[in-house]
C-alpha cells in the first residue's frame, strides 16, 4: 500500500505543462502552467482552472483525447 502511495505522489509530482490530468472531482483537461504546489489545467478552450497538486487523482499522457474535443 505505501508502495502504491508513494508511486502515485511521484507520478503526481511528475505533472508537466502538455500532461492530461484528472482531478478528484472527475474533472479532466490539460495542464499549461506548473507552479510547486498548483497546477494550472484548461477544461475547455479558454477556460482554465487552478488545482492543488494534491487532489489531482491520475497524470495521464500527452497526446490523449481532449475531454470536449
Amino acid at each position: 500500500q505505501q508502495k502504491r502511495m508513494k508511486e502515485h505522489a511521484a507520478k503526481i509530482g511528475a505533472a508537466k505543462r502538455g500532461d492530461t490530468v484528472v482531478t478528484g472531482g472527475g474533472l479532466i483537461g490539460k495542464v499549461t502552467k506548473v507552479s510547486d504546489e498548483e497546477v494550472e489545467v484548461e477544461i475547455a478552450q479558454g477556460v482554465k482552472v487552478r488545482a492543488v497538486k494534491g487532489t489531482l487523482s491520475d497524470v495521464r499522457a500527452p497526446g490523449g483525447t481532449p475531454a470536449n474535443d
